[in-house]
């Protein structure tokens, strides 16, 4: 058994390397706590992979949350899960910084034009990389059709769209099994290759301890954004931002890709904290940053609550927002692995519930499509009244292909994305 300080200094490591998004991730953690160090079995790896693909919020950084408290306990967890964001936090505050002040920066308001195209690119191959392994009946795919109509034609939330496919799955299960497949766990250690082994029953949770959870989590949850209503206002964009990300925790079944859909209706269309390019601009930072995806939330709080300030304190006010946005973001993850596992490890064996889950990812399918056309539209579009922007739409295409045709790495084609808005920028004077 390593010792606490050991296992601490992995976790660091973890997560200053963990690029690649989940599926690399996952990888880098089954590689190097089951087969070189051996703190962890194969079959323990797997029963925690297995809970946490059930659960909202990004499954990598919760898997690690698992892993460590299995090896020390709460303090074991809250370090694995700490630690596997922390070094994403510090970057990705430092490059949102850059962004807004790129304002007065020409050459790097190019650059970040340029990362533009990467996001295109990298929406486009996520709609068809997760669709073709969701859409497997003409059921399925009537209902991306029907989510994406939905949200992108009449506006519909998002929250209900996944509510109704849902009910949807749950009802066709019955009534036509065969559209409707209960959904195989997946994500072992390859991208779609599900677990072998069956694993045991988990030990079942005692009340007491099942309070205590609740009490403390819930308490480290709320008092810091009850406090930031109570210093800077029940009406500040901090505050607001404490709420919203908290409500979206709780839906973040799928990953990233899947709430982002919700955040740039809520955040862009209702709000109003950001535009959509500012959205492809976070997506892109995202993208370059090591830890989970899911990090562009803390831009979107940077952003957001930077808008919103006064003048002289606009640093201090994006600092908060991409402060309680990382917290909403992340704090919720550790009271359901900390809580749930004896409770949600049983949807895989009930049907219908799992045949929602399969209607929700093709549902899913749809909003991110959406994403991907309102990013589009607002990328290639000028907005001075410029007219359609045939450059970026030809990289974009460019860049589409070399991820789907070469397979190249994301982070290769957003660094030359963006080395190309700045090459643009220098021709045109």
């Amino acid at each position: 058994m390593p010792s606490f300080r050991e296992a601490v200094r992995f976790w660091l490591w973890l997560g200053c390397v963990s690029f690649g998004g989940p599926a690399g991730q996952i990888a880098v953690m089954h590689r190097e706590l089951v087969e070189r160090r051996r703190w962890i079995s194969e079959g323990q790896f797997l029963h925690a992979l297995n809970f946490c693909m059930l659960l909202p919020g990004p499954e990598a950084q919760q898997l690690a949350t698992w892993l460590g408290w299995r090896l020390h306990g709460w303090r074991g967890g809250v370090a694995a899960g700490g630690l596997f964001v922390i070094p994403a936090v510090l970057i990705l505050f430092a490059l949102s910084w850059l962004y807004v002040a790129g304002g007065n920066l020409p050459w790097l308001a190019a650059v970040f034009h340029g990362l533009m195209v990467a996001v295109i690119a990298v929406v486009a191959d996520a709609v068809l990389r997760i669709g073709r392994k969701a859409l497997k009946t003409p059921s399925l795919w009537g209902l991306a059709l029907a989510s994406f109509t939905a949200i992108y034609f009449f506006h519909v939330s998002f929250v209900l769209i996944i509510l109704a496919a849902a009910l949807t799955g749950w009802l066709g299960s019955q009534l036509v099994p065969g559209q409707f497949p209960a959904a195989r766990p997946h994500g072992s250690v390859k991208d779609g290759q599900a677990p072998v082994l069956k694993l045991p029953p988990s030990p079942p949770a005692t009340w007491r301890r099942t309070a205590l959870v609740t009490a403390v989590c819930l308490s480290l949850w709320w008092l810091p954004i009850l406090s930031f209503g109570m210093i800077m206002g029940w009406q500040s964009t901090p505050f607001r931002q404490g709420v919203f990300f908290s409500q979206a925790a709780l839906i973040t079944f799928g990953g990233a890709y899947a709430v982002l859909p919700y955040v740039a209706q809520q955040a862009v269309e209702q709000f109003h904290w950001l535009t959509h390019r500012d959205m492809m601009s976070g997506l892109a930072l995202a993208e370059t940053t090591p830890g989970p995806l899911i990090m562009v939330l803390q831009f979107v709080g940077f952003v957001g609550a930077w808008n919103a300030a006064p003048p002289e304190s606009a640093l201090l006010w994006g600092a908060a927002g991409a402060l309680i946005t990382t917290w909403a973001t992340f704090l919720p993850c550790f009271l359901f692995v900390f809580l749930g596992a004896p409770w949600v490890e049983k949807l895989h064996s009930q049907p219908r519930l799992s045949a929602a889950l399969t209607a929700i990812t093709a549902a899913v399918v749809g909003v991110i499509l959406n994403l991907g056309v309102k990013f589009s539209v607002s990328a290639l579009w000028s907005q001075d009244g410029g007219g359609f922007d045939w450059i970026t739409a030809a990289a974009a295409v460019a860049a589409f292909l070399i991820l789907q045709r070469w397979k190249a790495s994301l982070l290769p084609v957003i660094g030359g994305c963006g080395l190309l808005g700045l090459i643009v920028w220098l021709v045109r004077g």
